[in-house]
């Protein structure tokens, strides 16, 4: 399914980009050209991309146009502190071209090294979550790692995806080299029979999330 259309906004993002989502700690919104040079702060980093399957950036210039990429094509948040308003990383959700289910999606993220260790990806990605499945009507979400990255195999785990198993020498990285992939699933089912079940809890959420996301409009 494709899910963007050519259809640009004035602003540069197209019609259907995906809408601001609010955490406790973060905010979630779409890339603007001026954010090139936070992500060259994190991206530089040679801890980074390469966990990710990605060189490190090599200048400013790499960074606009990896911007530029992400804002034509709406499907990858900024992530920002709320408490500075700096961008620390980013997370996508973009379809799941191993799997031919209609409106299948995968989820990618990056988070500057200085932020690790501090539940920031699991935090965004549990918004990215709730979206996927209660406001897309996503039937599964798909996730992937390295083998050897441990730090990103924590976070798919505390998000409560099933292990399918390692696909073996499934792509090719940034230096050349065939690596594996250890691959999860979620279900659209298995996520909202895991919601607690007091009240409405789909619509509690949106109501502080969308509050949330007010009062973050009005201080960044």
């Amino acid at each position: 399914m494709k899910w963007f259309g050519s259809r640009l906004e004035k602003n540069n993002h197209p019609a259907n980009a995906y809408p601001t989502l609010a955490t406790a700690r973060l905010i979630l919104r779409m890339f603007e050209p001026a954010d090139a040079a936070d992500v060259y702060a994190y991206a530089q980093n040679p801890a980074v991309g390469p966990a990710a399957g990605w060189t490190p950036h090599r200048s400013l210039t790499e960074s606009q146009l990896v911007v530029r990429r992400f804002i034509s094509h709406g499907d990858v948040w900024a992530i920002v502190e709320r408490k500075t308003g700096k961008l620390i990383g980013s997370i996508g959700l973009s379809a799941d071209d191993k799997r031919e289910v209609d409106n299948a999606r995968t989820l990618g993220y990056a988070l500057g090294e200085p932020h690790w260790g501090l539940g920031y990806a699991t935090e965004a990605a549990r918004a990215v979550l709730h979206f996927t499945f209660v406001k897309l009507n996503c039937p599964v979400l798909s996730v992937y790692h390295y083998p050897g990255n441990a730090r990103s195999r924590r976070v798919i785990e505390r998000l409560g995806f099933t292990r399918e198993g390692t696909l073996r020498l499934s792509c090719t990285l940034a230096n050349g080299s065939l690596s594996d992939e250890v691959c999860y699933s979620l279900t659209r089912e298995e996520y909202l029979a895991a919601l607690p079940k007091a009240g409405n809890p789909t619509e509690n959420f949106e109501n502080r999330e969308r509050g949330r996301a007010d009062a973050a409009a009005e201080s960044l």
